[in-house]
């Protein structure tokens, strides 16, 4: 099981509630949602390894994550 795997959800959603449909859509997103974990593991073990603490290094890829702007926003 990959990362993705554990924390993607059963089932994406549109704005309005319901499922998206359309299986390339969601192929892409859970490749994309594969590719972001990969990169966050990356820079999570270099900061590890260059001697920053645990908590802290998760704290700000949790912000990083609040700090995403929508433009699509109407």
């Amino acid at each position: 099981m990959t990362r993705s795997d554990r924390v993607a959800p059963e089932t994406w959603r549109q704005p309005d509630g319901q499922p998206v449909s359309c299986q390339e859509k969601i192929k892409v997103l859970n490749e994309n949602l594969e590719e972001l974990g990969e990169m966050c593991q990356d820079a999570f073990e270099d900061a590890l390894l260059m001697g920053c603490d645990e908590a802290q290094v998760r704290e700000v890829l949790r912000r990083m994550v609040d700090e995403l702007e929508n433009p699509y926003r109407r």
